[in-house]
């Protein structure tokens, strides 16, 4: 949650579901943050699907409220994309966050 808050800070990062969808399509996301108290639950269920056929880690939280201010918005926030940039300060970060959800998923 921290590296989402930072991400961003830096410009770093998609919100939403569409958002998250549109960065994978692209190729440019590093990983994906989904909210497993979306209401109903199959508005995002197709990013699960697209994030492993792109080879993009992702990993589900409890709270979309939680996740909408670490995205730092007021509203409750359902998926967002933390996204790619080669001369990022925060890359080394998010490699290593990325990894660790790789390693969750096996």
């Amino acid at each position: 949650m921290d590296l989402v808050q930072q991400a961003a800070n830096y410009k770093q990062l998609k919100k939403g579901a569409n958002e998250a969808t549109k960065t994978l399509n692209r190729g440019i996301s590093e990983f994906v943050v989904m909210a497993a108290d979306t209401e109903p639950l199959e508005i995002l269920l197709h990013l699960p699907l697209l994030a492993e056929d792109k080879n993009v880690p992702y990993v589900f939280i409890p709270s979309k409220q939680a996740l909408g201010r670490a995205c730092g918005v007021t509203r409750p926030v359902i998926a967002c994309s933390v996204t790619s940039n080669e001369g990022s300060q925060l890359r080394t970060q998010i490699l290593q966050l990325k990894d660790a959800i790789e390693k969750l998923l096996i």
